[in-house]
């Protein structure tokens, strides 16, 4: 049975994110598959803690956001997305490179989901584990 309810090209995503914290931090979605959702940031000065290294905030961040995006993509138009508790392991430093998220759904129940976003470095190690629950529920109609 598909995951996605909803038909979004790379570049549609990454429109979508133009403006926001995904520009701040240099996130970019570059995978979409049924089930599957990646996107990579840059390490950087503008991800890392004090000490040099990634700043688990900023996978934090990046988990976040693809979790929330495949939620957005798995749900009937009408209906919202909303991140409501997010766990995180920060397993591996990292100074310098790419990361890269991958979201996958681990229960898509009709209130609530549960995403699993892997993150990874550039060598393919484990870098981050993170476990995001999306609470599913009608969208308000819009008021004057």
């Amino acid at each position: 049975m598909p995951v996605w309810k909803k038909s979004r090209s790379l570049q549609e995503l990454n429109d979508q994110c133009r403006g926001t914290i995904h520009d701040a931090l240099g996130i970019t979605f570059t995978a979409v598959e049924d089930g599957k959702l990646s996107a990579s940031m840059p390490v950087g000065p503008s991800v890392r803690q004090p000490f040099g290294l990634l700043h688990g905030g900023a996978s934090v961040v990046l988990a976040e956001s693809l979790g929330s995006m495949a939620a957005f993509l798995a749900i009937e138009e009408g209906e919202l997305a909303l991140g409501v508790e997010v766990n995180a392991n920060h397993l591996l430093a990292v100074r310098n490179g790419t990361v890269t998220g991958t979201a996958t759904p681990l229960t898509l129940g009709r209130n609530l989901h549960v995403w699993s976003i892997e993150i990874r470095n550039d060598q393919g190690a484990l870098v981050c584990i993170c476990r995001l629950t999306v609470l599913i529920k009608p969208a308000r109609p819009a008021t004057a």
